[in-house]
């Protein structure tokens, strides 16, 4: 593939460790996530409702995103 603007290549390689790099982000984040919410909760007892809606929508957007390609494949 060729990008246009900048006339580069681009082969499966980059999108593949484009694709595994952008996963593991995703889940190191909601890992953070989890881990600040739990510190909150448990050390200083306090409900993050933002943490909570953070970490629900990572793991929503995960399962819908699995059964979205399990169901076109």
């Amino acid at each position: 593939m060729k990008l246009p603007i900048v006339g580069l290549e681009i082969d499966e390689r980059f999108l593949m460790h484009r694709l595994k790099s952008t996963s593991l982000a995703g889940i190191v984040g909601a890992l953070v996530a989890a881990g600040l919410w739990a510190y909150r909760y448990y050390v200083q007892h306090v409900f993050s409702w933002d943490l909570f809606a953070v970490l629900v929508t990572i793991a929503m957007v995960k399962v819908v995103a699995m059964v979205w390609y399990r169901l076109r494949d």
